[in-house]
């Protein structure tokens, strides 16, 4: 039976090769999950009505019209943790549909184009949720 396992060299072999893999899958992970496109340090607050809302793998988004400083209306666009991170801190897939009006507080574009990262929502009802741990808390309010 220890013949079809190999000896201690084939064994090497495949740990090395399960470790390759390993460190591979990682390294992918964390090259996805970059916040770098965000201005985290330069935070604002943006309140306006849902436009949509796609709860999907591997982000969820929502689409906001809002008013910018010249009263222009503005389509932005919020990037937010996965489903699963959102589950665990207490979101819904239903809890936000177009037409509700809501308050965001996103770290921006650098770019400067109308979207950013979500730190923290306030519905219509008054709830606040933030956004699971890898985005952080908001540090304005």
């Amino acid at each position: 039976m220890s013949e079809l396992r190999g000896g201690p060299a084939i064994r090497k072999v495949r740990l090395f090769f399960c470790a390759a893999v390993a460190a591979l899958g990682v390294g992918t992970a964390l090259a996805h999950h970059s916040f770098s496109m965000f201005d985290s340090d330069h935070q604002v607050k943006v309140a306006g009505t849902v436009t949509g809302f796609e709860w999907n793998n591997p982000h969820v988004y929502i689409a906001l019209a809002a008013s910018d400083d010249h009263g222009e209306t503005r389509g932005y666009t919020v990037e937010c943790a996965s489903p699963g991170i959102l589950n665990r801190v207490g979101w819904k897939f239903n809890m936000i549909k177009p037409g509700d009006k809501i308050t965001v507080i996103i770290a921006p574009l650098k770019t400067g184009e109308p979207g950013g990262l979500l730190k923290q929502i306030t519905l219509a009802d008054g709830r606040v949720f933030l956004n699971g741990g890898p985005a952080g808390k908001p540090n304005i309010q």
